[in-house]
């Protein structure tokens, strides 16, 4: 399987020419803080100073882990397929979210342990009824794998906007991305686990205590793409694999929280560059986001206690992206400011 290639966004002549017009608008140098820092950070993705965002949607991807099995979420399985229901109602937080700032919104079935049939509003990607326990074996085979990573750069691939969020769905995915932390950072499994979906500090600590033995099951491996067969989930594959075909395609990446990140991880080691297109929505209350974000050396553009998922971090974001955009495009220079000022 071939993996998109991906380009850094260095150019030090663009780089000093969004400055110029950045700090040539009606206001003292560095006043608009991270708006400055994330106007020219689209200027670079999209390679011009007339910044433009362009059809913004969020894509959530839903699916089942074995790993709940081993009794490390404060809710049964069923409650992913019940809330890929929610969605499709449009009455989840992400709808509104997703509504309320005019972004597209598409729900991934991507490996749900359910029957949904035919759905108009779901995009039908299941690789299997969920992933195998990992507590016992590999989540995915390789096989598997590379058909979630597939069908993720596939559905990117068909989008026609700039700018795309990622979201997801799907109990048990705390603990698989806890244990994609660890073994793609090295931080201590005791950091990178937390309450989910409401776990007691007794759940927690049985959280860890499952992906500890699972660590010493598998045994070493360094390869990213071992490490998320072994551990992850389909809907943490393919949004890696979207993420990365997304980058190559030079759109905006926003980072929704924990899950997410989890999935940016793989898809980082896999190409390093790709961070160059991320803007990381938020900092998720879920114990260990903070410490992945400090492993990107991420400034998250707000901090407001969620942990919900869904790509709700991404939606509520979004604005902030149009901020930065809008005062780039249609401020005015001191230049514009004075010409006027005479003529009138």
């Amino acid at each position: 399987m071939r993996l998109p290639d991906i380009l850094s966004t260095h150019d030090p002549l663009l780089a000093s020419e969004l400055t110029q017009a950045i700090d040539n608008k009606t206001k003292p140098l560095g006043s608009l803080g991270a708006l400055e820092t994330l106007a020219k950070q689209i200027g670079l993705i999209q390679q011009t100073t007339r910044v433009a965002l362009h059809k913004p949607a969020i894509l959530v991807f839903a699916a089942d882990h074995g790993v709940v099995a081993e009794g490390i979420s404060a809710y049964p399985q069923s409650v992913t397929w019940q809330m890929v229901e929610n969605f499709l109602s449009k009455g989840a937080a992400i709808n509104v979210f997703a509504r309320q700032n005019g972004c597209a919104l598409q729900i991934i079935d991507a490996g749900v342990n359910h029957d949904f049939g035919k759905r108009a509003a779901l995009m039908d990607c299941k690789v299997g009824r969920g992933t195998a326990n990992f507590a016992q074996q590999p989540a995915m085979s390789w096989a598997e794998c590379a058909a979630a990573l597939a069908h993720g750069m596939r559905i990117v691939g068909n989008l026609e906007g700039n700018v795309i969020g990622f979201g997801e769905m799907g109990i048990g995915n705390t603990t698989a991305a806890a244990a994609l932390m660890h073994k793609l950072t090295g931080s201590p499994v005791a950091d990178c686990v937390g309450a989910g979906t409401g776990l007691s500090p007794e759940g927690v600590l049985h959280k860890q205590n499952v992906i500890e033995a699972a660590v010493a099951l598998h045994g070493e491996m360094s390869e990213p793409l071992d490490i998320l067969a072994t551990f992850g989930g389909f809907e943490i594959a393919m949004i890696a694999g979207a993420m990365l075909k997304a980058a190559e395609r030079r759109m905006v990446l926003l980072i929704d929280g924990f899950i997410v990140s989890s999935a940016l991880l793989v898809a980082a080691r896999l190409q390093p560059a790709i961070l160059d297109y991320c803007v990381f929505s938020h900092c998720s209350d879920e114990a260990g986001h903070a410490r992945m974000l400090g492993h990107f050396q991420a400034k998250p553009l707000l901090n407001l206690g969620l942990r919900l998922g869904e790509g709700t971090g991404c939606a509520l974001a979004l604005p902030l992206l149009h901020a930065a955009v809008n005062f780039l495009g249609e401020m005015a220079t001191f230049q514009s400011a004075r010409v006027s000022g005479q003529s009138a």
